[in-house]
């Protein structure tokens, strides 16, 4: 039997964005950045770092699990922001308890999770023109609440959760952000609901045939990614004291852009929440780097997107490759198949 050749086989796996291989990338992207600017691995530049990631990672975390399931949500910014503001509200001109506005905070970002998964699921509008429009409605419905303008003075004990330094002057959000990934990926990687995740945005129709009820399963991961959403933008207005407008105002592109670049597949069914965090975090080391090193700000825009542009195509290869050895695997198997039929065949005249 002839041994398949390596090329192919070295090939596949390079192509097969894990952990590790993120995971080297950014420790690379480290170093050059260190060497170039020694100030780059500060305790107050790492600590900002680790800061500006707590709050979009955590909506990471929810976007990880829905682009497993095989969809994707553009609305989470604007969910972030209206959820800020309805807590905001809720707390000042309602008049109502923290815990109150809290809980109203989170009901948002469950409502728009569950409005975007009936859009999808339930009425078969594409992922990108029912979240996108969620997006501007919901946008708007800030704009409604607050004319414009902030919302404050908050109660004294938001503030203080928001200027709180738990561990390494660290706040609350990072925290949050270290116990929801380890709960996201212990789910994606250990739980039948992972393993139906992975089924429903792997090939759904299959999924469906097996009797997993994939539309509940997307409808959810809607509604987890809208809470945690609403999550991160109740930090952010903890974090400033007020309920600005401009809460999660342009998350969308940087949670997708973060997450792919950690390996997760914008197709589904490959992924896991770790991944994601890294690719967070690798994203980030870019954008601080090239401030540290003195590169004009506007060039971060150019490297995420270049970035995201070489993840995407390198997702997009990685599953031409895949569905090529499928089709040798399946092209030999038959080959072998017909032979062992036609021997069996030829085997009686021979012993005539």
């Amino acid at each position: 039997m002839v041994a398949p050749p390596a090329a192919p086989n070295r090939l596949r796996r390079a192509l097969a964005i894990s952990e590790a291989s993120v995971l080297l990338s950014l420790a690379g992207l480290v170093l050059v950045f260190y060497l170039l600017e020694p100030a780059f691995l500060s305790s107050t530049n790492v600590r900002s770092m680790l800061s500006a990631i707590s709050f979009v990672g955590i909506i990471a975390v929810g976007q990880t699990l829905l682009l497993v399931a095989g969809e994707f949500d553009l609305s989470v910014g604007s969910t972030a922001g209206l959820s800020a503001i309805v807590s905001a509200w809720l707390m000042t001109k309602g008049g109502l308890p923290p815990g109150i506005g809290i809980l109203g905070g989170l009901g948002t970002g469950a409502l728009v999770g569950l409005v975007n998964g009936f859009l999808v699921v339930g009425l078969g509008i594409p992922a990108f023109i029912g979240t996108l429009g969620m997006l501007y409605a919901a946008k708007g419905f800030t704009y409604v609440i607050t004319n414009g303008y902030p919302i404050y003075p908050l109660p004294k004990v938001i503030g203080r959760i928001g200027s709180a330094e738990v561990i390494f002057g660290l706040g609350w959000s990072f925290v949050l952000l270290v116990v929801l990934a380890f709960a996201g990926d212990l789910v994606l990687r250990r739980t039948t609901i992972g393993r139906n995740l992975f089924a429903t945005g792997g090939n759904e129709e299959v999924a469906r045939l097996v009797g997993i009820p994939t539309g509940r399963y997307k409808i959810l991961a809607f509604m987890v990614v809208g809470m945690l959403s609403s999550v991160a933008g109740m930090l952010v207005l903890a974090d400033g004291a007020s309920g600005t407008p401009s809460i999660g105002q342009g998350w969308e592109l940087t949670v997708i852009a973060g997450v792919v670049i950690g390996g997760v597949s914008l197709f589904g069914g490959v992924g896991t929440v770790a991944a994601g965090i890294v690719g967070m975090l690798l994203l980030q080391v870019v954008q601080s780097g090239l401030v540290v090193v003195g590169v004009n700000p506007n060039w971060q825009t150019v490297a995420v997107g270049l970035i995201m542009i070489l993840a995407v195509g390198v997702d997009v290869t990685r599953r031409r490759v895949a569905l090529a050895g499928g089709s040798r695997r399946r092209k030999r198997s038959n080959n072998t198949n017909n032979a062992a039929g036609a021997e069996r065949e030829t085997a009686p005249a021979q012993g005539a």
